[in-house]
């Protein structure tokens, strides 16, 4: 039988979809959507066991552009509530969870 996550870091199935956005927002500044984005790849990590160089870079990001957690979730609350962040990729309104 093999050992559960018993420690060992997990590899995060979006890891590669993910590490490049990451980098981008490493190298730019906190527009509305960088600032959305931010958020988004926060709450996919937080508690994960594992990607821990995502982890330190998002702390890094939300560190280069002098917010606290609590600060970003605000902000980007206030930016979704006015909408169009996220453009729809088809002809109806849909969200994108991913």
């Amino acid at each position: 039988m093999t050992e559960a996550t018993g420690g060992k870091d997990q590899q995060h199935p979006l890891y590669n979809r993910d590490r490049p956005l990451i980098d981008i927002l490493l190298s730019q500044e906190a527009t509305d959507y960088n600032l959305a984005e931010l958020a988004r790849l926060r709450i996919r990590y937080q508690g994960f066991p594992g990607a821990r160089d995502i982890q330190k870079d998002l702390d890094k990001v939300l560190q280069q552009w002098g917010l606290t957690e609590a600060e970003l979730f605000e902000r980007t609350r206030q930016i979704h509530d006015v909408g169009g962040t996220y453009k729809s990729r088809g002809k109806k309104e849909e969200q994108d969870w991913n």
